[in-house]
């Protein structure tokens, strides 16, 4: 991933370094003074020598903040394995809780069938039948055999009723010790998951400390770079034009991001109709490699570039490489509600970890990374770190989707 400096982000630094011409803003790179490029603009040879050197401190920058982002994309990386591993455990889990209610029911009416026949038993002599019918001096020998045949069904129906039931509360029981070990391996994954987020939050946030370190003297740089190699002998001072535009552009934007937001603070997370539900599917083939058999929240065509909303005010707690989710980023909601969104182009991604988000904020932008064959957003909803469908759970809030 390329350090992308935005030409708005160029023309608001520079604006408030040209007021400061001559004053290098960080001691770390000792990079030419704004009059030190418009001395050189005259003179050619001194243009090449500041331009050589200028693209030197810019890769020394960059060069840094690629190992750093290399390192961050490795760890979203283990990041998103893991929460993989977590869901394929939390779905056996789940299956099995519903598989030994149902063996539990089964086994139930199973004790019950038995309990009356038994009870039939008894009311007709039980183990002493045979007995009772030698007694009855009123039983001739044909009626005799007849008797003794359906007690001996009787008696072969309740042990095999017996079996039944056995068979039936052994299988219950099977069911529940399974849930319970499947439980404790689905602990230990959601811990492993929460400890590679931690570590993927860490490596993400080498690279915002180096970037933010770094910033000021990369944008001067790269605006005196832009100045240095600008053919029309344009001045510095033109750049300040850019900051009334940029400042413009903004105002556009924000006015154009308005998005109904329902009475109980939700939203959609992205325009755009619903191309892939929650749920099993056929995994496809992608250039990142096969997407998952189980789709943990909703697809949403939207296109390239498109804006990415919060769905919700809360808190950013992931922004950064997560895997096949390419980039990633998450919000808390409070109550064990996070919604995540993947996907998003690179450099797209307009928040960062700590910042609180209204419902309804840019986010970031709509692209094609990680396992992804063309742009869309995927959008998860999870509780307690478990994913569930996202559809219902937001129009219940009014939200139309």
């Amino acid at each position: 991933m390329r350090l992308v400096v935005r030409p708005f982000l160029v023309a608001l630094i520079v604006g408030s370094v040209v007021a400061l011409a001559g004053v290098n803003v960080s001691a770390a790179y000792a990079y030419p003074s704004w009059q030190d490029v418009q001395n050189a603009k005259g003179n050619e040879a001194a243009k090449k020598s500041q331009i050589a050197s200028l693209q030197g401190f810019i890769n020394q920058i960059q060069a840094e903040l690629d190992v750093a982002t290399q390192k961050a994309q490795e760890a979203g990386n283990v990041y998103h394995a893991a929460v993989a591993k977590f869901d394929e455990a939390d779905h056996r889990y789940q299956d099995l809780v519903v598989a030994a209610a149902t063996a539990q029911a089964t086994a139930d009416e199973a004790t019950k069938n038995a309990g009356r026949l038994a009870a039939q038993l008894y009311r007709s002599g039980g183990n002493d039948m045979s007995i009772s019918l030698l007694m009855d001096g009123g039983t001739n020998a044909d009626q005799l055999l007849s008797k003794l045949g359906n007690m001996s069904k009787m008696v072969e129906r309740s042990a095999q009723v017996y079996d039944t039931a056995k068979a039936a509360q052994n299988e219950a029981q099977s069911l529940a010790d399974q849930a319970e070990i499947a439980k404790a391996e689905r602990e230990k994954l959601k811990q492993a998951a929460d400890a590679a987020m931690q570590a993927a939050v860490a490596a993400q946030q080498v690279v915002a400390d180096k970037l933010a370190a770094n910033q000021d003297a990369l944008t001067t740089m790269q605006a005196q770079l832009a100045a240095l190699q600008d053919e029309t002998a344009r001045t510095v001072a033109s750049y300040q034009q850019g900051v009334a535009e940029a400042i413009k552009r903004a105002q556009e934007e924000a006015a154009q991001r308005g998005i109904a937001v329902s009475d109980s603070g939700w939203t959609i997370p992205a325009q755009g109709r619903i191309v892939d539900f929650y749920g099993p599917r056929s995994p496809v083939w992608t250039s990142n490699g096969w997407s998952s058999s189980f789709h943990q929240g909703l697809d949403i065509g939207a296109g390239c570039g498109w804006n990415i909303y919060a769905v919700s005010g809360g808190t950013v707690i992931y922004a950064g490489w997560n895997g096949g989710y390419g980039n990633f980023v998450q919000i808390d909601h409070g109550g064990g509600i996070t919604s995540g969104y993947g996907h998003i182009v690179s450099g797209g991604i307009a928040v960062s970890r700590g910042q609180y988000v209204a419902p309804g904020q840019v986010i970031a932008r709509v692209g094609t990374t990680g396992n992804s064959t063309g742009c869309h957003l995927h959008f998860e909803l999870r509780n307690g770190g478990s994913a569930f469908d996202p559809l219902p759970f937001l129009r219940n809030r009014g939200v139309g989707i």
